[in-house]
């Protein structure tokens, strides 16, 4: 399923993360609370079970979460979204995998992995972009392999190529997104896109 979360202060953010003006400080920032809300979104449908608290004034009954959550960011712009789930689940463990696209061949090839226990848990893997498709179907194929059984990919822009590569390869994993985009060009990128949001993140644009 895709979900494309709308919220006032999400398009808000989204516009000034689109805007090439924004400098790479801004940037970081308006992307760290972009990801709270889509964390927010994606955290919705989690499992609880009761939990017996005791007030200042008696007994009574609450929740916690049933299930572990592992944020999975595909390095390196994944990590501009890992802030914002773990600051509504501290607890949350946090893999990383590195994957990058072939410029020539647009294919993914990984280069980094060290995840945490995911069999049982809730698995969000979490990229800025979902181009084509390849480095989180990847990254998923990836995690699946290590026993992940329960996953979300969560990103800022989509493609409909990438959303329709997800839902081929791994139609049993949600998509929440901020905003679907247009196209993909010929040089496989987003359009209209915010550009390439690791350099955006990091400062390492020209």
């Amino acid at each position: 399923m895709l979900t494309v979360v709308d919220h006032p202060l999400l398009a808000r953010a989204v516009t000034t993360l689109r805007d090439k003006t924004t400098p790479h400080g801004e940037f970081r920032a308006v992307l760290n609370d972009a990801a709270a809300i889509l964390a927010y979104e994606a955290l919705r449908t989690i499992p609880t079970e009761k939990q017996t608290v005791q007030t200042p004034l008696e007994e009574t009954d609450g929740v916690k979460l049933a299930q572990e959550v592992v944020v999975v960011p595909v390095l390196r712009a994944g990590l501009g979204l890992v802030d914002g789930f773990v600051r509504f689940v501290p607890e949350a463990r946090v893999g990383h995998l590195g994957m990058y696209r072939d410029e020539t061949t647009h294919r993914p090839v990984d280069y980094y992995s060290n995840i945490p226990p995911v069999r049982g848990a809730r698995v969000f893997v979490v990229d800025p972009m979902l181009a084509t498709g390849g480095s989180a179907a990847g990254a998923l194929s990836h995690l699946k392999q290590r026993g992940a059984d329960h996953l979300t990919f969560v990103c800022l822009v989509a493609a409909p190529e990438g959303v329709e590569r997800l839902h081929e390869f791994h139609p049993d994993v949600d998509i929440v997104t901020a905003a679907l985009d247009r196209e993909l060009d010929d040089k496989a990128y987003i359009r209209p896109g915010l550009g390439d949001a690791g350099d955006r993140i990091f400062g390492t644009h020209p």
